[in-house]
């Protein structure tokens, strides 16, 4: 299992719930969760043969943004 981190802009409890359809649709995650209290907002992602463009491109459909940190 692989662990990737992003840089978001997903910053409180409503944006994580508008965000997790999305994230929770994808089959390669098996978990993720959002540190809101990080000030950069860091979206940790797992799973097997993540990617790191699919995954931003998702979490781009919710309405955010995303980048690797």
């Amino acid at each position: 299992m692989e662990t990737l981190q992003f840089k978001t802009n997903i910053n409180c409890s409503n944006c994580v719930a508008k965000v997790s359809p999305f994230l929770n649709q994808e089959n390669s995650i098996d978990n993720w969760k959002v540190d809101t209290s990080n000030p950069d907002k860091i979206l940790s992602v797992e799973g097997e043969e993540l990617d790191s463009e699919e995954i931003i491109r998702t979490v781009e459909k919710a309405g955010f943004k995303a980048e690797l940190s």
